[in-house]
């Protein structure tokens, strides 16, 4: 049985309620998840918009991130999804889900796997702010 049960980047909305069931399993004493969200702010600057942009690698990638934490961890269950277009304030940027037989297992497969996302999936994120400036940030959420 293969650990990861969902991966994708998409351009519609993320369901956290999909992700966490996705890495349910009867092996698992600990989930651990994480959910990103557009904040109104970032660098003390107030964002009014923002939109995700993914290279054609980026799926590709996020499987070979994933399967990394997976050999790394004791994984049960793990899953991870990311949402390119236009986003809204509050609104769902990538979830990641991470099932382990331990809870200490489980928050550190999950840390990793967030983190490893951020620094090796190419997506980017460019962000307007109120005073018309705007920025490219080189990696997601």
């Amino acid at each position: 049985m293969d650990v990861i049960r969902l991966l994708g980047i998409r351009d519609t909305p993320l369901s956290v309620e999909e992700v966490l069931s996705a890495v349910g399993d009867h092996a698992a004493g600990g989930t651990a998840i994480f959910v990103g969200t557009v904040r109104e702010q970032d660098h003390g600057k107030p964002v009014t918009r923002l939109s995700y942009s993914a290279h054609p690698s980026a799926t590709d990638e996020l499987r070979r991130v994933a399967e990394k934490v997976a050999a790394g961890f004791p994984v049960t269950g793990l899953a991870a999804v990311h949402r390119v277009g236009d986003l809204e304030l509050g609104d769902i940027a990538v979830i990641v889900a991470v099932a382990c037989p331990h809870r200490d297992e489980a928050f550190r497969a999950s840390r990793t796997l967030i983190d490893d996302l951020k620094a090796e999936v190419p997506i980017w994120k460019h962000q307007v702010f109120a005073d018309g400036s705007s920025e490219w940030v080189g990696a997601c959420a």
